[in-house]
């Protein structure tokens, strides 16, 4: 069972680490020396359990073959060598130059570099300056470490703070300790190095819950019932991170598709409250951890336990599904819908969130092509509620791959600008021939120019085809909100510059190949919008006037100004 908990680098002076031969050499530098420095000096705790936070230190028993019996509870670095040797640097410096106490330093054994521990006590500041010594590498790296500690103090004048400076780092700068019982090291350095893959925020809250030296109580029987439940919340654990592993869910519930390793990690980002783009410095686990020894394991869990259900319930919950998933896909944050949900507006939640998606502020008789953000909005909104509406189906929008496709707004009607070049232009050529009426004899003409087209009159021949398939005149408002249409980007790319019938053929070839086509967009392209069907090569002004229609229709009580 691994060990995992928070330690000030206080606890860590006096103690014994043994660094194996698979671990290389000290390699900081000075930028890394000066951020870690800046960030202790800039770090202002305004209470007492406050804590600036180091990577962890992971660390196992020392195999017998290598254990020394003079010393007394070493510990072997798997990972986090650079971190403690910068710590021991850091205590050394404040032993020599700030005199009026002395801390025990950190003892550091290497397995093959005997003489670098000695290297690291030897160090120190000769006539206002440190020597690099470059006789290995592993010198180099340490002196110029050391040398980068003197000059950053240095660069501060008088130091006057160095007293709360030193008490900073000593106990409000803390390690996440990570202790294993793995018998063999490298295995987990090799993950944690080799591979470049960290211990996540949501692992070290797992160790948390399952590290049972953070329930010792003195009472068998307590201690006996923490254990048993530590077993359910391993096995919940794991059932949770399995759900959230379906990307119908995971892309619900967040704007992106997020790439996390463990998605339970943002059940607890939404717990600790994470600032949007917050990076480092462990801000998840850290602020997790604050809190969590103040509560019983219990307690602790049954909070996760309703983040996780309450989002499940909005899930499974179909008006709740499509209108939150609305919200959160527009920019909504989902923690303040939490907070609304689970708060004592509960009952009115419903209201609440019908209220968030109203466009109070849009005329949408005025949107065009250009209001991009706005007419992605309103479109998005009629698919969703034309599938909401309809109780007869199970039907459900679908978030992930709304997301994951980034659809785009597409013109229903060709623009006249958007000329095809090339090779293209024979093929847009080719795709028109098949829809115009050959036996009308007012398109003889059109038909020849057609057939003995050049590159040179194709730009005049490609707007006469236009306006054939453009009846009264509907391409002079081509960009208005009546004349668009969502659809996934690949579609959109394969039929740009193409003709109204051209569009729905590719549509309908699309899905049948299981594109997922939205509802709305599919509907313009059937003419389910229009009374008129027997006319299915051309976008009419009815058809157009029909679209627009249902638009303000189905959005009625989301448009209080044309409401009214």
């Amino acid at each position: 069972m691994s060990e995992i908990k928070v330690i000030p680098v206080s606890e860590l002076l006096g103690m014994n680490f043994f660094i194996p031969s698979y671990q290389r050499g000290y390699r900081w530098d000075e930028e890394q020396i000066e951020e870690l420095l800046n960030d202790i000096c800039d770090f202002n705790p305004k209470k007492n359990d406050e804590w600036y936070c180091l990577q962890p230190l992971v660390v196992k028993n020392v195999d017998k073959k290598n254990k020394i019996e003079s010393v007394i509870d070493e510990l072997e670095v798997i990972d986090g060598q650079q971190r403690i040797t910068t710590i021991f640097l850091i205590i050394h410096y404040f032993n020599e130059m700030w005199t009026e106490e002395k801390d025990k330093e950190p003892k550091i054994r290497y397995l093959t570099r005997e003489n670098s521990y000695k290297f690291l006590c030897d160090m120190k500041v000769e006539n206002d300056d440190v020597k690099i010594d470059d006789s290995n590498i592993d010198y180099q790296h340490i002196s110029t470490a050391y040398k980068a500690i003197h000059e950053w103090v240095k660069g501060k004048g008088s130091f006057d703070d160095r007293k709360d400076f030193r008490a900073k780092f000593k106990e409000n700068t803390k390690i996440i300790w990570y202790k294993t019982d793995t018998p063999d090291g490298r295995d987990i350095f090799s993950r944690l190095n080799m591979y470049k893959i960290p211990l996540t925020n949501a692992e070290l809250i797992k160790a948390l819950f399952l590290n049972s030296s953070n329930f010792k109580t003195g009472n068998k029987d307590e201690e006996e019932r923490i254990r048993l439940k530590q077993l359910e919340i391993a096995i919940e654990w794991d059932n949770i991170e399995a759900i959230l592993h379906n990307d119908e869910f995971w892309l619900f519930i967040n704007k992106t598709e997020n790439q996390i390793e463990n998605r339970i990690e943002f059940l607890f980002e939404l717990l600790v409250e994470k600032p949007n783009g917050s990076k480092g410095n462990r801000f998840t686990f850290r602020k997790y951890c604050e809190n969590f020894i103040k509560k019983d394991i219990s307690d602790n869990w049954k909070i996760v336990k309703r983040y996780f259900q309450t989002l499940y319930d909005w899930f499974e919950n179909r008006e709740l599904y499509h209108k939150i998933g609305f919200l959160i896909t527009t920019g909504e944050e989902i923690r303040d819908l939490l907070k609304l949900y689970l708060s004592e507006n509960k009952n009115n939640f419903i209201e609440l969130i019908n209220e968030k998606m109203k466009f109070s502020d849009i005329l949408i008789d005025g949107l065009k092509y250009k209001d991009s953000d706005k007419v992605r909005e309103i479109l998005l909104l009629h698919n969703i509620l034309t599938m909401l509406n309809n109780k007869k189906e199970n039907s459900r929008f679908p978030f992930n791959r709304y997301k994951r496709d980034k659809w785009d707004i597409e013109h229903i009607h060709a623009i006249a600008t958007e000329i095809p070049k090339g090779q293209h232009q024979k093929d847009w050529l080719h795709q028109a021939m098949e829809f115009i009426d050959k036996k009308d004899e007012k398109n003889v003409n059109l038909i020849e120019r057609i057939d003995n087209y050049s590159e040179e009159n194709f730009e005049q021949l490609f707007k006469d085809i236009l306006n054939y398939f453009d009846e009264k005149g509907m391409h002079k408002d081509i960009n208005d909100l009546s004349n668009l249409v969502l659809l996934d980007a690949e579609t959109n790319r394969s039929y740009k510059n193409a003709i109204f019938p051209v569009k729905r053929k590719i549509i309908i070839a699309r899905e049948k190949e299981g594109t997922f086509v939205p509802i709305c967009t599919k509907n313009v392209f059937m003419k389910y919008y229009s009374p008129q069907i027997e006319q299915m090569t051309f976008w009419s002004e009815i058809d157009k006037e029909e679209y627009f229609k249902s638009i303000k229709e189905v959005l009625i009580d989301y448009l209080p100004t044309q409401k009214e």
